[in-house]
């Protein structure tokens, strides 16, 4: 039976992040979380693997309390169960703090799959997946598009830019799902009060799992973001020709030619 977990994270809305023009930082004050999109798809491939051959999904977050709203969500998509890791010591984790702690969550737990989201919309570093893999000695792929079972072994194929490739996992492993491959289903209200009443989310702080503060958090950080700067917009003159096919080309190459964006040799 494959028992599988997904981790997600609870990112802020990118759509309405603004920038301090001050400091460069993100101002988060009432800017509305969502579970990060591309672990969406990760719920979706462990959702579809259970519906196939049956299993167990459990879902984690290293997150502030609010992200409780991000994993009702995914159990009312259909995961079994959910676990909130949050504490103030977890608190300015880059991505190998963060890692550290959900493998030392993931060793507590029932597994021999593990799935990622490719990348958050938050950092878009893509580090985590392969760094949970490595504190956890576990084979890991990556861009994985689909998976199957055959013969007690995981088969999937991922997509990089000019291949399509197959791989043949022995389990436990980890996978990272490659962003927009899959179309993540929608919650059911049955299912998020069935979790509710039966198994409801449970949370573990650094006092459940006893980890040493100088390897989480801030202090177990050896990266730090010094500032974030908007990329500026490029004002467009919005120029429009209107005539037919022939004379629109040559316009068109008179004014790139006049931009310097293009030369006749």
């Amino acid at each position: 039976m494959l028992k599988m977990v997904v981790g997600i994270k609870w990112v802020p809305n990118t759509t309405s992040v603004n920038i301090d023009p001050k400091t460069g930082t993100l101002v988060r004050e009432g800017i509305p979380s969502v579970v990060n999109p591309h672990d969406l798809e990760a719920v979706e491939m462990a959702l579809r693997l259970k519906d196939e051959y049956g299993g167990r999904v459990t879902v984690i977050t290293m997150s502030p309390p609010s992200a409780i709203a991000g994993l009702e969500h995914v159990l009312g998509m259909g995961a079994d169960e959910a676990i909130l890791i949050s504490d103030r010591a977890f608190a300015g984790a880059d991505t190998l703090a963060t890692s550290y702690v959900l493998a030392k969550v993931i060793e507590r737990l029932d597994y021999n799959l593990i799935i990622f989201g490719q990348e958050t919309i938050d950092s878009s570093t893509a580090h985590v997946g392969a760094q949970v893999a490595s504190w956890l000695d576990l084979p890991y792929i990556y861009y994985v598009t689909h998976a199957e079972l055959r013969d007690g072994k995981l088969l999937v194929r991922r997509s990089l830019e000019n291949a399509r490739e197959t791989y043949e996992l022995d389990l436990p492993a980890l996978i990272s799902v490659a962003m927009h491959s899959l179309n993540p289903r929608r919650v059911k209200a049955s299912y998020k009060l069935r979790a509710k009443l039966e198994n409801p989310i449970r949370t573990w702080s650094n006092q459940v799992l006893g980890l040493d503060p100088e390897c989480i958090g801030l202090r177990g950080s050896p990266t730090a973001l010094s500032k974030i700067e908007m990329v500026p917009k490029v004002p467009r003159k919005n120029e429009v020709f209107r005539g037919d096919a022939r004379e629109a080309a040559k316009w068109l190459v008179e004014k790139l030619m006049e931009e310097g964006l293009l030369e006749l040799g």
